[in-house]
């Protein structure tokens, strides 16, 4: 391999164009779902150092077929979803329109408006995970350039046919007919984010393990960091609200039991009810299995949750016309 810089940024070029060629598509199989690490499996950092001085951006290459680019966007999707949501719920707008191009059909966002806070704090967590959600997004973005896919359609309404609407009625929060409006108080916006913010977590916790390219490694592993204190801090107040108020324990207990339907036969979930009894009583803000190690799900799992579908699917729930990218379609009957 030659030792000219130039020359190595052009050979680089060259085997990322073989590879794509070689490119072999999950979406649309069930592959997506069952290859597990294959599906995440990203390549390999092939930069040295900087060239000439210049940071550059990390270039993914392929590998089994799906690119560290691929899972990004996946994540990219994922993240308009929760930036969007947490927009409106806590500043009445959305994200600008500057963040939200790129490839793919571009789609708009169904429904959406500002929370009227009773408990200051609260707001000041909306807020705050809000500007990390944005900054998320901006951050993928920038990583991607060129590559980023466009937010496609959302939907984060709240009439009796909506997503969120639905989300509860397969929780048996609602009968047939009635909507849940995540935006009405406090109450109902955490259970809002408490449906996101779990899922979020895992999804980045199963792909981290699988991403070889160091740059996006460490980015991904940030961002994993960041949404577990996000889904740490959610549970943790609907934990403490919930012990006043017991409705708020079982509900959260519902909306965990209705993802563990959606994603598998495996009991992945965890509500926030606490364990034990008496002096052994304990919170269970962290949902973690015998060794205290969270969770994982594959994207398919990720997909049957946000489509609100366990079978394979290329779109629903709060993506009507599904995520744009490479990985899109959901896991067949959740496995």
């Amino acid at each position: 391999m030659t030792n000219d810089p130039i020359l190595q940024v052009l050979e680089a070029c060259e085997q990322r164009r073989n590879a794509r060629r070689d490119f072999i598509r999950y979406a649309g199989t069930a592959a997506v779902a069952t290859a597990g690490a294959s599906l995440l499996a990203a390549c390999s950092d092939s930069g040295g150092g900087p060239i000439n001085g210049a940071t550059p951006t990390p270039t993914p290459t392929a590998t089994a077929g799906v690119t560290d680019a691929d899972v990004f966007n996946f994540a990219l999707n994922l993240e308009y979803l929760e930036a969007q949501f947490y927009a409106f719920a806590a500043n009445g707008s959305g994200l600008p329109n500057s963040s939200l191009t790129g490839t793919g059909t571009q789609g708009a966002v169904t429904g959406g408006r500002q929370v009227t806070f009773s408990d200051p704090l609260v707001a000041r967590y909306a807020r705050e995970i809000a500007a990390d959600e944005l900054a998320h997004v901006n951050f993928l973005r920038a990583t991607l350039g060129s590559a980023a896919v466009a937010q496609p359609a959302i939907d984060i309404g709240v009439t009796a046919t909506s997503a969120f609407s639905n989300a509860a009625r397969a929780a048996g929060l609602i009968g047939t007919g009635a909507a849940f409006d995540v935006y009405a108080n406090d109450e109902n916006f955490l259970l809002g984010a408490y449906i996101f913010e779990d899922v979020g977590v895992t999804a980045y916790k199963g792909a981290v393990g699988f991403i070889s390219n160091k740059t996006f490694l460490e980015a991904a592993a940030g961002i994993h960091a960041a949404e577990a204190y996000h889904a740490g801090l959610v549970r943790t107040v609907l934990y403490r609200k919930g012990v006043a108020t017991p409705a708020l324990l079982d509900a959260a207990d519902a909306i965990s039991n209705a993802r563990d339907s959606l994603d598998g036969s495996t009991d992945l979930d965890q509500g926030i009810r606490a364990t034990g009894s008496g002096s052994t009583l304990a919170s269970n803000i962290v949902p973690t299995d015998n060794s205290g190690i969270a969770f994982s799900r594959t994207p398919g799992q990720v997909l049957n949750i946000v489509y609100l579908n366990r079978t394979a699917q290329t779109a629903g729930g709060f993506f009507p016309n599904g995520v744009n990218g490479t990985i899109r379609q959901s896991a067949a009957s959740g496995t």
